[in-house]
């Protein structure tokens, strides 16, 4: 029998799995604890059992295996600019990091956590008697978009500010379930379905980040809010490429799922543009609205263009 709140401290990944199977339906893992905390504080987060996987010793660490760099998803935000590893060869997302949230935040946040953060619309995330008083939504057990005022789908917006860079320089994630060890693309984990925004299993444990080494990228990274030092993105925009010419977009605060263009550095930059405009799902759940949402894609990437000479 589950105890009504019960709160589990692991110091391995089998152990988190056991304990994950032994509550299966009613937990969630905890690291850095600011997003999840957040949630919970507003009623839209509610398992009684919290798996704390920050005692893991094997989910921290940063270092070099074969042709690419291993990030634990337990680092912490803001002490990813101070590991050599990254600063010689993916600055950007150094800069992605330290544009999450506050400093106090950034001490606290995961990688992993940031990677795996709840979706939001400004709909969603408010406190429970709003949410009852406004008419709950499709994501906390509504049948309607209270945004779009339809029944099939919800645009609640990735929010990682860390996801678009890691993604267009071709991140990989390792994830351990009680099938075993896998790696996928960190693009290929979000559904575009706001509701259930990440098709992993319910005991899957991000263990780290994958960067592929040696491919000279150079990238340039910008985020749009209302203010700098706290907001939520309502736009990042990520651009990498590599020194074989290889051109990598990445969006995010725009869709349910990252937003990804790849190309090459030959390619019609504009044809670039209006793939990524056409690709971002923008709602008007977001303090600032679709139509400038989507006019900044275009100035962020002209920008880029601009700055990386391509």
């Amino acid at each position: 029998m589950i105890a009504e709140k019960t709160y589990l401290m692991p110091t391995t990944v089998n152990e988190a799995l056991s304990m994950a199977k032994a509550n299966i339906e009613s937990f969630t893992y905890l690291a850095g604890g600011t997003d999840v905390m957040v949630n919970r504080f507003q009623g839209n987060e509610e398992s009684p059992c919290l798996i704390d996987i920050t005692k893991i010793d094997d989910l921290k660490g940063v270092k070099k295996e074969g042709d690419q760099l291993r990030i634990g998803a337990l680092e912490i935000l803001e002490e990813l600019k101070n590991k050599k590893e990254i600063v010689d060869e993916f600055s950007m997302l150094i800069e992605a990091a330290l544009s999450v949230g506050a400093p106090l935040l950034r001490k606290t946040a995961t990688i992993g956590g940031n990677v795996l953060c709840e979706n939001r619309c400004i709909f969603y995330n408010q406190s429970e008697w709003w949410r009852d008083s406004a008419g709950l939504c499709l994501k906390c057990d509504g049948d309607i978009c209270i945004a779009t005022q339809g029944k099939k789908a919800c645009f609640s917006e990735l929010v990682s500010d860390t996801a678009p860079a890691l993604i267009a320089m071709d991140a990989e994630i390792e994830l351990v379930d009680e099938n075993g060890t896998s790696t996928m693309k960190l693009e290929d984990i979000y559904t575009g379905d706001g509701v259930i925004p990440r098709n992993l299993s319910e005991t899957a444990i991000l263990t780290a980040i994958l960067l592929p080494l040696n491919r000279g990228f150079k990238t340039d990274y910008y985020k749009l809010r209302e203010r700098e030092s706290l907001e939520f993105t309502s736009l990042t925009s990520a651009v990498a490429m590599d020194q074989n010419g290889k051109l990598k977009i990445a969006l995010s605060g725009v869709d349910p799922k990252a937003v990804v263009v790849e190309g090459t550095t030959d390619d019609d930059k504009e044809d670039l543009i209006k793939k990524a405009v056409k690709g971002a799902r923008a709602i008007d759940n977001d303090m600032y609205s679709r139509k400038y949402r989507r006019e900044m894609i275009g100035i962020f990437l002209k920008r880029s263009f601009e700055k990386l000479k391509i």
